[in-house]
């Protein structure tokens, strides 16, 4: 197992996949670090992993969790990287037991957008007309739309954004719109392509859980990247992902399950903040759901982790420990069939 990092070290190497997405989100990490520790060099070592190399299967029939993560945390513990730099959102609720997420920077918006096919009027997706066809591969966003645009089909659509715009433009696509996250456009100055942000106001579309903010991961015993990652880490972005991660990581969902999480710092009238959490299981096929939205005192990673615990039992209480039986049932039959 590799040593932490000494602190005579004077040169960074940090992993991520080769996507453009993934590159421009390391560039902004090493930026940040190169800012607030001129006198260290940062290196990017980039590599395709099992989620970049196969496109054709839907996301949700994968069995592994760590499509994206695993080859470059063998990287890392094997010493030839000394982090990584993933989306968030793509990192399993849990990391192998020498791992661990260091502070995470301030988050990009968390929402959701959907992208209209160019040349189509469509502003919003009340507007799209019964019968259309919604690209996305996410089972999350699959089972909001079933329930609130049941008028709609849904399409698998994967690749990298790039891939999935050019899948929507194409003259032959099926798709009239489709469905992604508003970071990787952000990032990417794609926002003109934003058609709409959705939310829990707008369409009653909630977010995945870390979905707009970077997960930096490192060896768990590694306590001078720790400490240099601390300067350019936010407090707010790193507890509010900590407690939606917990969330997900009770109801032991995993990145497949059709989670949806809106999180925000509310003022009290004493002066001080709450995280305001509203979470939301529904059935693949939107006709159940659970639905809760819970404000806890967070403050700490502890507070955070708990505060995680308390909004997936409250889930439960609404009926969402039901809905998550019955769809892992059903993929274990579709598992057995399909072997």
């Amino acid at each position: 197992m590799a040593t932490p990092t000494p602190a005579t070290k004077t040169s960074f190497t940090i992993g991520t996949r080769k996507s453009k997405l993934a590159l421009e989100q390391t560039e902004l990490v090493a930026a940040a670090l190169k800012k607030t520790h001129p006198d260290y060099e940062f290196r990017i070592f980039s590599k395709e992993t099992a989620g970049d190399l196969n496109t054709k299967i839907a996301l949700r029939d994968f069995t592994s969790k760590n499509l994206w993560t695993e080859e470059l945390e063998e990287l890392m513990i094997d010493g030839q990287v000394d982090f990584i730099v993933h989306s968030l959102k793509d990192v399993p609720t849990v990391l192998p037991a020498t791992c661990t997420l260091g502070p995470m920077m301030p988050r990009e918006d968390s929402r959701d957008v959907l992208v209209v096919k160019q040349g189509l009027s469509y502003k919003s997706l009340s507007e799209i007309p019964a019968g259309s066809v919604v690209g996305t591969s996410s089972i999350r966003r699959t089972a909001q739309l079933a329930r609130k645009f049941p008028h709609l089909k849904v399409l698998d659509v994967r690749g990298n954004i790039g891939t999935r715009l050019a899948k929507l433009d194409a003259e032959d696509s099926p798709y009239t719109c489709i469905i992604l996250a508003a970071a990787g456009l952000l990032r990417l100055d794609l926002g003109d392509r934003i058609t709409q942000y959705l939310d829990s106001k707008s369409s009653g579309m909630l977010y995945a859980v870390g979905q707009g903010a970077l997960g930096i991961e490192i060896r768990k015993e590694d306590t001078f990247l720790q400490e240099m990652l601390s300067k350019i880490g936010h407090s707010e972005t790193t507890y509010a992902c900590l407690a939606e991660r917990s969330l997900l990581r009770t109801l032991e969902g995993g990145c497949s399950a059709p989670l949806g999480v809106e999180t925000e710092w509310v003022q009290t009238a004493e002066g001080s903040k709450k995280l305001r959490m509203r979470s939301v299981v529904v059935s693949v096929d939107g006709q159940k759901c659970a639905q809760v939205e819970v404000d806890g005192d967070v403050d700490s990673t502890e507070s955070a982790e708990a505060f995680g615990v308390t909004v997936a039992k409250a889930l439960v209480g609404e009926g969402a420990g039901a809905i998550l039986e019955e769809i892992q049932r059903n993929k274990v039959v579709k598992e057995n069939v399909s072997s």
